[in-house]
């Protein structure tokens, strides 16, 4: 059985679409990172670096497996059921680019925007310049890309899509305040959006965990 530990953010949602996608049996275990339960020595056990999520899989080849970080699960549960990320092949690469960029640059630099923008008690002006124009910068490399392309690593739905569509969707809601304007000149990423959020399994992901 393959165990989810997560919680209701764009990182911990990104496994959760993967799973609804996959139609694979698993169990959540939510872990409340607002009452610091990541930090418990039993989910450190699973995850070293007390963040959201983490995975064990109880049938893994070879015995139990436990895996932290969104890339990791992301990538062994494609590849453990062969769908979403090619074997091989220049889509498989080009998925794992956008998998990468994703996890390098929209996680945190929206993460930070969201600490700055909205989180912290003393706005620094400097600071929420700096992260919204990088969140703007972030969302331009995505439109230019998607201009052209059905998805981010062409015309199939991979992945990649599932990564970044969390993250993305959050400039239309928690960060709305300050990246409104941004998605205003961003014609691309909406109708990307707008595709991922018609799909019945993405729905049933972003729907579980609701706090």
């Amino acid at each position: 059985m393959l165990t989810l530990y997560t919680w209701s953010t764009p990182n911990g949602r990104k496994p959760l679409i993967l799973l609804e996608e996959l139609e694979v049996a698993y169990n959540v275990q939510p872990v409340d990172i607002g009452k610091g339960e990541q930090f418990a020595a039993d989910f450190l056990a699973i995850s070293p670096n007390n963040k959201i999520p983490a995975l064990v899989d109880d049938e893994a080849e070879g015995g139990p497996l436990t895996l932290f970080e969104s890339g990791a699960v992301l990538t062994y549960l494609a590849e453990k059921h062969g769908r979403f990320l090619d074997a091989a092949g220049p889509e498989r690469y080009r998925a794992l680019a956008w998998l990468h960029w994703q996890i390098g640059g929209t996680g945190p630099m929206f993460g930070q925007l969201g600490f700055f923008a909205l989180r912290a008690e003393e706005k620094l002006p400097m600071a929420i310049k700096h992260f919204t124009d990088e969140a703007d910068r972030l969302l331009g490399v995505m439109d230019r890309h998607l201009a052209g392309n059905t998805y981010l690593a062409g015309e199939h739905y991979t992945i990649a899509d599932i990564a970044c569509y969390a993250w993305t969707l959050s400039a239309t809601t928690y960060l709305k305040e300050v990246l409104t304007d941004s998605m205003r000149d961003k014609p691309s990423v909406q109708r990307w959006l707008d595709t991922i959020s018609e799909r019945p399994a993405v729905q049933r992901g972003m729907r579980t965990l609701q706090t």
